[in-house]
């Protein structure tokens, strides 16, 4: 977005440097990119004119710029002479869109061009150079030199794409008086043309037409503007409606009503339609692009762009000036789909102020007048802008809760009043309503923000408070302890997109996926319903470049709906290859499931837990998967990834996966508490239980360890299978006792553990 200087203080009275708007205007939230002050043409008197000696009609003219230096100058005019003080455009000097740049003409070098009164833009005079008054100052700019404005806007901020709404924030933000110019509308009248609305993708539809009019360059100060910001001004029809598009934000298009054929239609197109566009393009439409029509067929694309037929033209006597309001969902999938982005498409893509098509309308329609004469003859209308209103319920206390620091109430309703808003209590809150323009404020978060850049935010280090009443805590971050504990372990974290695959997705589970309305790109089609798809990627990707040992973990929201609290903060992990490098004491094993599962029980802080390898998810080997619960609770999976999921992946290696559904299901770390050495030392016993093959052992010892509150921990050092079924585990229980113990104590542990192991695993004590 570009604008001037001397533009934005027709909205703006401020004396205030462009330094300063800039500065403020970045401050704001506005970026500005560049600020510049364009090179324009000087008066300069012809010393020397001497004929072109390779050219009849060329001179070489010796020219003063008030620099104390002579400048060569090749020229064609045939009033060009010694003593005429003329315009010089100097090299860098931009004319009619091109730059000047020294060069040889004819083999004579030319270091700037003499301009005639058409290249300057002040009238159609072509025939000689301009003859300036002889008391010209020479050196003196003979066009004003406007300084241009240049921000990159972003996607929720379709305000800053007018003049007006900069002028409005940087009048909130303290830089001068804000100036409502040109809010008074055209009043309908008289009996034109009918308007039909057949769409609920067109709010509203008005047009004026204006007669009798003599098509004729812009005013200067219109051309003079246009020109600055990179537009290079048609006719006073044409510039007027681009002008009014930057001034406040209303996209406009100007028809010849003498071709126009009948009453207008805005309506969806039907499919295989044909449209020539006004630069004689022809593009075949569906019936998802919103067009405007008379009874001959297609006027334009409404919201993109106007038609070859019923263009304004120099010979146009009677002009159509339209100001409308189309869905931005729409016009962004017309412009998208036929490959052309033009100023109107661009701005209706992010969304226009619904309420300034009519004042719009009046000020285009001004400005033709001013300048071609012509009478407005008829101003029609067809739908109405919904009276309805975004209104958010705000309390003042909201600001200190979010942002940490305390700003007075008066002061909030003060900039929220300065920046358009229309702020009313409402018992003990306040009803706020959010200016028509800013149609990014949906929420209370937003008219937080509004405050906050407004008040500024070099303040928040001088005012940030805290409450005296409450003690400094250290800020704790589950998430955080999480990574530290995962990287700890020689995991590296990754990052991705928080979107899916659907073809991914339907692999590894059977969740519904969270289709994406408009990807980024076609392979991330959803909003991710798991961590586990980006990792494998990752994977599969690492594979195909030589790098098949890894350890990968990634923390993230996961998406279950599309629905206010159908998120979750998921984990995962994978595991592949070989547990370290290669070394000349031994060769590394390769990672297998206990690894990850050491991963996740790592998570767990020492709590106890037991597993469960029923109902493995469709990503898991079937014989190689573990659930880890606390009572009915699952806290994590892991497993190996299934050989199905890996050939879809294109994965070779084995990959050993452990996933947490939800960190929120991990217990709380508790702080370590200090605990004296033990009085008496630990005691061990062995046990051997015979047991059906597929029993597992990890039941086993769990059932050992909570047999009695003594027994610390039990570690499997023998299994094996039998002939008949059957399969024999042993393992070692630690007794940490807390008195002297006899053997009789012990007996009555060793029973207890015995009978646990019998009763709740159907085990037999293996004698011998």
């Amino acid at each position: 977005m570009k604008w001037t200087y001397d533009w934005l203080k027709d909205y703006l009275k401020t004396d205030a440097s462009a330094e300063t708007i800039a500065d403020t205007l970045t401050r704001i939230g506005l970026e500005i990119d560049d600020v510049t002050t364009p090179i324009v043409p000087v008066a300069a008197k012809i010393i020397e004119c001497h004929p072109h000696e390779n050219s009849d009609h060329l001179h070489v003219l010796q020219v003063d710029d008030g620099t104390g230096t002579l400048r060569q100058v090749v020229c064609g005019a045939p009033n060009a002479r010694v003593g005429l003080i003329s315009a010089l455009a100097q090299p860098g000097c931009v004319i009619g869109g091109h730059e000047i740049q020294s060069g040889k003409l004819r083999g004579v070098m030319s270091n700037g061009m003499m301009c005639s009164e058409k290249e300057l833009g002040i009238s159609d005079n072509h025939d000689g150079i301009i003859e300036l008054p002889a008391d010209t100052q020479i050196g003196s700019p003979v066009l004003p030199a406007p300084t241009v404005f240049d921000a990159g806007i972003t996607p929720n901020r379709p305000d800053y794409l007018a003049v007006r709404g900069i002028a409005q924030d940087l009048a909130a933000a303290g830089v001068g008086q804000y100036l409502a110019n040109g809010n008074i509308p055209l009043p309908e009248e008289g009996a034109g043309r009918g308007v039909r609305i057949e769409t609920d993708k067109c709010m509203v539809y008005r047009y004026a037409e204006i007669h009798d009019i003599q098509v004729m360059p812009s005013a200067e100060k219109i051309a003079r503007r246009l020109r600055a910001i990179g537009i290079s001004p048609k006719n006073a029809p044409i510039d007027a409606t681009n002008y009014v598009c930057y001034d406040r934000g209303q996209p406009m298009h100007c028809f010849d009503a003498d071709e126009i054929k009948g009453d207008i239609t805005v309506r969806m197109a039907m499919p295989g339609e044909e449209f020539t566009d006004l630069f004689g393009t022809t593009h075949t439409l569906c019936e998802k692009d919103i067009v405007i029509t008379d009874e001959a067929g297609v006027l334009a694309l409404a919201g993109v762009v106007g038609g070859a037929r019923a263009m304004t033209t120099d010979k146009t006597k009677n002009i159509l000036l339209e100001s409308a309001y189309f869905d931005p969902v729409a016009v962004r999938k017309t412009a998208k789909r036929i490959g052309v982005s033009t100023d109107a498409s661009y701005r209706y893509e992010r969304g226009i102020d619904p309420t300034v098509s009519d004042v719009a309308l009046a000020a285009a329609a001004r400005m033709i007048i001013a300048t071609c004469g012509g009478t407005v003859c008829v101003v029609s209308s067809a739908g109405q802008i919904p009276a309805d209103r975004v209104v958010i319920d705000y309390s003042p206390d909201m600001f200190a809760k979010k942002m940490g620091f305390d700003v007075p109430a008066e002061t909030q309703t003060s900039i929220l009043t300065a920046l358009g808003y229309t702020v009313g209590e409402h018992g003990n809150k306040w009803r706020v309503f959010p200016p028509r323009r800013r149609v990014d404020v949906e929420i209370p978060e937003t008219v937080i923000a509004d405050i906050a850049r407004i008040y500024g935010y070099d303040k928040i280090a001088t005012t940030a408070h805290r409450r005296p009443s409450q003690p400094v805590r250290p800020h704790v971050d589950p998430a955080l302890d999480i990574k530290r504990a995962l990287a700890a372990r020689g995991l590296n974290e990754c990052r991705s997109y928080a979107f899916g695959n659907s073809k991914i997705e339907a692999i590894l589970s059977e969740h519904k996926p969270v289709m994406v309305a408009n990807p980024i790109v076609s392979d991330l089609d959803t909003a991710r319903g798991d961590l586990l798809g980006g990792l494998l990627t990752a994977v599969s990707n690492n594979e195909k470049h030589g790098y098949s040992d890894l350890a990968l973990f990634e923390l993230g929201t996961v998406f279950d709906g599309d629905t206010p609290g159908a998120q979750r903060t998921a984990l995962a992990l994978v595991r592949t290859g070989a547990t370290g490098p290669r070394h000349w004491a031994g060769r590394a094993r390769d990672v297998d499931i206990y690894d990850v599962k050491a991963d996740a029980i790592s998570l767990l802080a020492g709590q106890r837990y037991t597993v469960a390898t029923d109902n493995p998810p469709r990503w898991a080997h079937p014989y190689r998967y573990g659930r880890i619960m606390q009572g009915k609770k699952v806290i994590a999976e892991f497993g190996e990834l299934s050989p199905i999921v890996a050939r879809e992946m294109r994965i070779k290696t084995r990959v050993c996966v452990a996933i947490v559904a939800d960190i929120d299901n991990i217990p709380t770390r508790r702080p370590a508490k200090y605990c004296a050495p033990a009085e008496f030392p630990p005691i061990t016993r062995d046990f051997a239980f015979i047991v059906a093959a597929d029993f597992p052992a990890e039941k086993i010892v769990n059932t050992a360890i909570a047999a009695d509150r003594r027994i610390t921990h039990a570690i499997v050092f023998d299994a094996f299978d039998m002939s008949d079924g059957k399969k024999s585990i042993a393992f070692t229980i630690t007794i940490q006792p807390d008195k002297n113990m006899t053997d009789a104590d012990l007996m009555e542990i060793q029973n207890v553990v015995i009978a646990a192991v019998e009763t709740k695993c159907g085990g037999q004590i293996r004698d011998k």
